[in-house]
């Protein structure tokens, strides 16, 4: 239950502005989570959430990081425990991953902020990346291969 409570708050935080616990807190209960403010502040820890600043100057939930594209402590685990495969064409990645993960790695990639990615799209257990070039669609496949060593 809670890595499947942790991995609805990373989705939550990638597709929408989360400014505070409560909020937080909000979603995940109408997402079907009930949840007490206190394990949300812990969920917020171990996921090593921070707030981050929107281009409007406000604030809001997003991964901490130890610098663009490298994942760290959960994020790193995740993308290790779900991926299965990864494939590129052209300049799209195909990531096949566990089942009922893909939303939780499509999360995790989007927070990783790589410049030469444009979006993500996850269904059940595959997430389609699209790359700006060729080239980038390479280097990233091998960061997130390395984040599976």
């Amino acid at each position: 239950m809670k890595e499947r409570r942790q991995n609805k708050i990373l989705e939550i935080i990638s597709e929408r502005v989360v400014e505070t616990q409560e909020e937080l807190a909000g979603l995940l209960q109408a997402a079907g989570f009930y949840v007490t403010q206190a394990t949300v502040s812990r969920d917020i820890r171990e996921l090593r959430l921070m707030k981050v600043p929107t281009d409007d100057g406000r604030q809001k939930y997003g991964l901490m990081q130890g610098g663009a594209g490298k994942p760290e402590g959960r994020s790193s685990r995740i993308l290790r425990d779900a991926i299965i495969s990864i494939d590129s064409a052209l300049n799209l990645l195909v990531i096949k991953t566990n089942a009922g993960m893909a939303m939780a790695v499509a999360a995790t990639i989007d927070a990783m902020h790589l410049p030469e990615m444009v979006g993500s799209l996850a269904g059940d257990d595959t997430v389609f990346c699209a790359v700006r070039t060729i080239e980038g669609t390479e280097q990233i496949k091998e960061q997130l291969e390395e984040c599976l060593r």
